[in-house]
């Protein structure tokens, strides 16, 4: 179920004051393009800091949720959250004209149905395993007998089931959903972004990320088709935020482990 609530546009003096580049303020064309209702609604889901966390401070964090804000100021709008399980109910959302923004992994599966600004952040992709697994690197993957979690409709399904060989892939519902089977040994391992992984680690006693990565995801922000008129001003703003200070707050704020400089 979607938990709808409306907040207006913070300030977060602790992300945005040095760093980043000034934007242009947005004019009235865009602005209407890229919040059509008035507010900006942003797609999120609990459980990885490229999106949606609890900081350590006890109040929300995330690049999608904290960039999103900044946005949300630039554009002169207030910010709504729409909270989802997992991206690919975020994606769906945005296609049915229920969501304007998200930060995601741009693949050109998902490029057919939204359309992303340049990508903002890299990270790498990999593996958790739990305590008892004998699995120690990359290479013990994919073999006969191993089971490998992946959410449902994300974009790490649809990479492995064409790399995988020997190795089984189980679709699980939500990120929670995969640390209890990991716990319960019902998966060997998981795969998904290195920043959801450490997350799940940190849950499950004993699991572990594996060392190396198998792919790297490039998160970029996504919109509905059909904003032409304010992508040029988005595109310049996800130019500008990607390396700044601004950007590597939030990093921090969330807890987001496993960036990629290459």
């Amino acid at each position: 179920m979607v938990v709808r609530r409306a907040l207006f546009a913070l300030l977060l003096p602790a992300l945005l004051g040095a760093g980043c580049a000034t934007v242009p303020a947005a004019d009235p064309v865009a602005r209407r393009a890229l919040a059509p209702t008035g507010a900006l609604r942003v797609g999120v889901y609990l459980g990885s800091p490229s999106s949606l966390v609890r900081a350590i401070d006890g109040r929300d964090a995330g690049v999608a949720h904290d960039l999103d804000a900044q946005l949300a100021q630039e554009l002169g709008v207030p910010v709504r959250y729409e909270r989802f399980d997992r991206v690919a109910q975020v994606l769906s959302a945005m296609k049915r004209g229920e969501v304007d923004f998200t930060v995601t992994n741009a693949t050109v599966a998902r490029a057919r149905d939204v359309d992303f600004t340049p990508p903002v952040l890299q990270l790498e992709l990999g593996y958790l395993v739990h305590a008892a697994s004998p699995i120690v690197n990359l290479a013990g993957i994919d073999r006969p007998g191993v089971r490998v979690g992946v959410t449902e409709g994300s974009s790490s399904s649809v990479t492995l089931a064409r790399q995988f060989r020997s190795a089984q892939l189980v679709a699980v519902p939500s990120l929670a959903a995969a640390a209890q089977q990991l716990r319960a040994g019902g998966l060997d391992a998981f795969a998904t972004n290195k920043a959801i992984l450490f997350e799940m680690a940190d849950q499950v006693p004993g699991a572990a990320v594996l060392p190396g990565r198998w792919g790297l995801e490039h998160l970029a922000i996504a919109v509905p088709q059909g904003r032409g008129a304010g992508r040029d001003w988005l595109n310049a703003f996800a130019t500008r935020v990607r390396g700044s200070d601004a950007l590597a707050a939030m990093v921090k704020r969330a807890g987001l482990r496993g960036t990629a400089q290459d």
